[in-house]
């Protein structure tokens, strides 16, 4: 199907879920299958016009709907997951939505893999970044879980075809798999679908073939009132959950099931939240997250108003998914940056937090910062075995969002700032040292590329990729040697 200006629904395509960017390409192709998917790209790639792809329309950049972009090929309706008998592993299109994933792999399999809990983020993205979520600590990465990936490429002669690369060591075609987890979307080709599947599963059947989730949760929601937080309270706070976190992030800690993400809202907020979790067939589940939230407040002159109660682990997932309200209503502009920590903030670093979140002269409920649990089974693999770089035992994630316009420049500067003061000591972003192991590709942060914000003079690709660039540079020049998919961060050929 093909959208152009003149149709009705050439403005809802234009939109997708940041509103800071909104496309004008010549027209829009809605593919419903991977031949289509050749005819678009083969039709684009003739006629010398500039396209991208996009699955769940996520991206927080504008490398999707940049004005110089003739043709998006939107893979929303290529969403179908079911089991692959051929293959013995979960094929899932990249149009399809992680909450739809989850559904389907856990209702009519018993089974799960460990992605993201944004509902609405697209496959196709999600899990090429290297894809993580709230059962990444147990299970490892999306990538870890990647069988296959069926790419649509262009040759050096503009020849458009469709390839499928596997994990398998003779696989000729392995590095674009490999490419694949971590590398990110929109660099070799268009991602149609992947197969999902267990590196050490055995036999046929689908639901041995991914991993189970545990039945059910004992879930803790926390809240910490603004009005009552001094800064010496809130550095108490945020240490002791980096320091918990920290001693509890290998895989064999009695406590890696406990999954933790801490929520610093700005003050205008009225709060500080967190949400934990642990599965209850953990020995001592509900005690040891009484022990997690006693370490954590200890030292803090804020009483916590705490909720705890036990729920299915499908319930459990979309906890966090971003509401229909606040951030996650329709027409919000967005700006999002990220760093991977391998060791805590210093008590400078939280002060500088603590004076951008408590700042009397901005206001915006939705600017936050959070500190992410990490670790566990990711840092077991080999860190050259998947594209996407190990070692992080936390994530943080920072956010702002909007409505108005007109108060763009003002949000902006403030993410820029607090991130900028926050990694002052390293040219103000997470440039891969003994604590900080880079930034995800999945956030993309433009400012990286940028010498005003990024004045450590380690280039963006460094920052995502750390030495697996090169690399990736190499298997680019192979699959895509005439650049036709390119963004502001694609990966470059050598």
């Amino acid at each position: 199907m093909t959208v152009k200006p003149d149709d009705h629904r050439y403005d809802l395509l234009a939109r997708a879920d940041n509103y800071r960017f909104v496309a004008q390409p010549e027209y829009f192709r809605l593919p419903y299958s991977t031949a289509q998917v050749v005819e678009a790209v083969s039709e684009a790639v003739a006629a010398g016009k500039r396209l991208t792809v996009r699955s769940g329309g996520h991206c927080g950049e504008a490398f999707v709907a940049s004005p110089d972009v003739d043709v998006i090929v939107d893979l929303s309706s290529m969403s179908h997951v079911g089991y692959d008998e051929e293959r013995g592993a979960f094929e899932v299109e990249a149009g399809a939505t992680v909450g739809q994933i989850y559904r389907v792999l856990y209702k009519n399999y018993g089974v799960t893999f460990p992605g993201g809990f944004c509902m609405g983020v697209g496959a196709g993205g999600h899990i090429s970044g290297g894809g993580y979520g709230p059962l990444s600590r147990l299970l490892g990465l999306t990538v870890d879980y990647l069988h296959a990936v069926e790419v649509v490429v262009v040759d050096a002669e503009g020849v458009v075809s469709t390839v499928v690369a596997t994990r398998e060591e003779d696989d000729p075609n392995r590095d674009l798999w490999w490419a694949h987890t971590g590398g990110g979307g929109g660099n070799f080709g268009v991602i149609t679908r992947y197969w999902l599947r267990s590196p050490d599963a055995v036999g046929d059947a689908p639901e041995e073939a991914l991993p189970r989730p545990p039945a059910s949760f004992h879930v803790a929601r926390v809240s910490w009132s603004w009005a009552e937080l001094t800064e010496a309270d809130y550095v108490r706070l945020v240490s002791n959950f980096l320091d918990w976190q920290l001693r509890n992030c290998t895989v064999d800690s009695p406590n890696i099931g406990l999954y933790a993400l801490l929520e610093c809202f700005h003050r205008s907020a009225g709060h500080l939240a967190m949400h934990a979790q642990i599965p209850v067939d953990v020995p001592d589940a509900e005690e040891r997250m009484s022990w997690f939230l006693a370490e954590l407040n200890e030292g803090v002159a804020v009483a916590p108003s705490v909720t705890r109660r036990r729920l299915p682990w499908l319930a459990t997932s979309q906890l966090l998914a971003i509401p229909d309200v606040g951030p996650g209503a329709i027409g919000v502009r967005r700006k999002v940056k990220s760093a991977d920590l391998r060791g805590a903030h210093t008590r400078e670093q939280l002060a500088a937090a603590y004076r951008h979140l408590s700042r009397a002269d901005y206001h915006c409920p939705s600017a936050a910062m959070e500190y992410i649990a990490y670790g566990g089974r990711v840092n077991t693999v080999d860190p050259a075995a998947t594209a996407v770089p190990r070692g992080a035992s936390l994530k943080t994630f920072y956010m702002v969002a909007w409505t108005d316009p007109a108060e763009d420049e003002e949000h902006l500067r403030w993410i820029r700032e607090i991130y900028r003061d926050i990694h002052s000591a390293t040219g103000g972003v997470p440039t891969p040292d003994e604590v900080n192991t880079g930034a995800y590709i999945n956030y993309p942060d433009i400012d990286l590329a940028d010498p005003e914000w990024n004045t450590s003079g380690v280039p963006w690709h460094t920052i995502y990729y750390g030495d697996n660039y090169p690399r990736l540079q190499e298997i680019k020049s192979r699959w895509d040697p005439r650049n036709v998919f390119r963004h502001a961060f694609s990966i470059r050929p050598r």
